[in-house]
């Protein structure tokens, strides 16, 4: 037995009997969290499949799907494969870490709470509010970008895009108020069908590739030898060039950010753990399909679309706008001459960003909902209806989406457009904050004598190392996200200032807040490793009890082929 149990007993009977007013009393008045409190709860209503589903199609979205495509024609296909899988590890790391210490605690003020627990208040306080910051914003961007969408088949002289804004608006409002568990499952299906679209794609890029086409041309690796796996950087809106193997390393550092764009979102699953009916089942399966879909997903797609279409095809270079026009996914079918398959993968372009905005709205509403927990936001955002949902934060949400028809005016889209760069660095501050916390954890539990290996749920693979090397990766992008306005003789400053100007005021709000409260960065001794640990054993327990009763039942039954059985027996042993 470890240290760990030997201080706090693992004795079940001894854990329940703890569970009296008294105690739960005293667990609330040692820590500012709100969240134990009548009117401040969050609800247990996602069950694993809801996690897993989340934390697979999370990401998926227009960076993959579009995004790709300047990527592809800026770098070629050798350097977006070798830089999505560079960012893959990275988002990797990024997830088990997450998975390893919420595993271990779960907390309902999320990433604040996580930093507050085991680094510094101030960093919970800084990290909290760039990421709200970045979540406010992101969803009349998704709008925006819907609304763009639905341009590719209705024109914007025919119908204004303020219309398709309002009722998309209305949509994602709905998926949030109603509480967790039907988020949960427009998460689920939406989430489903962008997988199976995901999946579609990979193996029809396959089959163009092999000459499976109506072309009957088989492709092979050709793309990459003419024009070549490796191109040189060029801009020509500087008309600059760069030749040889530093234009080679230079396009390559630049679609390092690509990557990134493509990967953010992945950890919003984290946001949803404290909303999850059994976190110790759900989390380290939901964790460890990560990896799996970083190989499938992005990889493969990477692979398989670097070999059907060219960095210098004139349909890629000529590409713009937010729809299947400027999808390299469309470029690959229409070269191999396949009619209709663009409006499907239109729609497809639709769906995921309503899955986008939809979860942004949710992200949104409960990291506000944290930082007034942890102390940091009026108290009010911490209150809950009887759904469970912080209404409050619903209702800051929806206001920051009436943005989203400011870009009805071409004058007010460009500022927009300005405003949305300046959050985008925020996802990588994220994950570095996440990396720090794990680093921070896995010292605690060494200097409380926890054993990693024995004492928890799911451990992250690869450390202590894996999470050094991450966190390097996520600091050396985060200093050279936008190096390209420093390249040419002209120097685009608006673009400089909106990339950057989320850094120092992450640092600002970090020094500020230490400067005036005092804090102090935790030492590993002095990490809280107990407070509400027992809870969430308690709640296992219970949620576990409750499955073999259901488990029972059926049995007794004999088994029914009902909906749950073939739920069972075709879709469940994947979560």
């Amino acid at each position: 037995m470890s240290d760990y149990k030997q201080k706090t007993g693992s004795d079940e009977a001894t854990m329940l009997s703890r569970h009296t007013e008294e105690y739960n009393l005293s667990v609330v008045k040692s820590n500012p969290s709100l969240a134990q409190t009548d009117g401040h709860e969050l609800k247990k209503g996602l069950d694993a499949r809801h996690v897993t589903m989340i934390a697979i199609g999370g990401a998926l979205g227009t960076g993959l799907l579009v995004g790709t495509g300047s990527a592809l024609k800026n770098a070629g296909p050798g350097s977006i494969l070798v830089a999505y899988s560079v960012i893959g590890f990275v988002v990797y790391m990024v997830m088990c870490a997450l998975g390893e210490v919420a595993t271990f605690i779960p907390l309902a003020d999320g990433f604040t709470g996580y930093c507050n627990r085991y680094v510094d208040p101030a960093l919970g306080f800084a990290c909290g509010y760039v990421y709200l910051f970045k979540y406010l914003i992101l969803p009349p961007n998704q709008l925006v970008a819907g609304a763009l969408t639905i341009q590719y088949w209705i024109g914007k002289d025919r119908v204004n895009p303020g219309v398709w804004i309002a009722v998309f608006l209305v949509i994602i409002v709905i998926g949030n108020i109603f509480g967790v568990r039907l988020f949960g499952e427009i998460e689920f299906w939406l989430s489903s069908l962008k997988v199976m679209t995901c999946l579609g794609l990979i193996l029809l890029l396959l089959i163009i590739a092999l000459g499976g086409g109506p072309t009957k041309e088989r492709l092979g690796f050709r793309y990459w030898h003419n024009p070549g796996a490796f191109i040189e950087y060029k801009d020509k809106s500087k008309g600059l060039e760069i030749d040889g193997a530093k234009g080679r390393f230079v396009a390559f550092v630049s679609v390092l950010v690509n990557a990134v764009f493509a990967y953010l979102g992945t950890e919003l699953c984290g946001i949803t753990f404290s909303e999850c009916a059994r976190p110790r089942k759900a989390i380290p399966k939901a964790i460890s399909l990560t990896f799996y879909r970083i190989v499938i997903f992005y990889v493969l797609s990477i692979w398989f679309l670097g070999m059907c279409v060219p960095a210098n095809d004139p349909k890629l270079l000529s590409a713009s706008g937010s729809n299947a026009s400027a999808s390299p996914f469309v470029i690959a079918i229409k070269n191999a001459r396949i009619d209709g398959l663009d409006h499907v993968v239109n729609a497809c372009i639709l769906l995921f960003v309503l899955s986008a905005a939809n979860s942004d709205m949710y992200i949104a509403s409960r990291t506000i909902y944290g930082l007034a927990v942890a102390g940091y936001a009026p108290k009010f955002f911490s209150k809950t209806n009887r759904l469970g949902v912080p209404y409050y934060g619903i209702i800051l949400s929806f206001s920051f989406c009436l943005l989203g028809f400011m870009t009805i005016s071409s004058a007010s889209s460009q500022v927009f457009s300005y405003f949305v760069n300046v959050t985008s660095l925020s996802g990588l501050i994220a994950w570095a904050c996440i990396l720090v916390i794990h680093i921070q954890f896995m010292r605690a539990c060494k200097a409380q004598g926890i054993s990693r290996k024995k004492d928890l749920a799911f451990r992250s693979p690869l450390q202590p190392y894996g999470s050094y090397i991450a966190l390097f990766i996520c600091c050396i992008i985060i200093l050279i996200k936008n190096f390209t306005v420093f390249l040419g003789n002209s120097f685009t400053y608006k673009t400089f200032i909106t990339g950057y100007i989320i850094l120092p005021v992450f640092f600002i709000c970090y020094l500020g807040f230490k400067l005036w409260f005092r804090t102090k960065a935790l030492r590993p001794s002095e990490v809280d490793m107990a407070t509400y640990r027992d809870v969430i054993d308690a709640e296992e327990d219970a949620f576990a009890q409750e499955a073999a009763e259901k488990k029972a039942h059926r049995e007794a039954q004999g088994s029914p082929r009902d909906k749950q059985w073939y739920y069972d027996k075709f879709i469940g042993w994947l979560f």
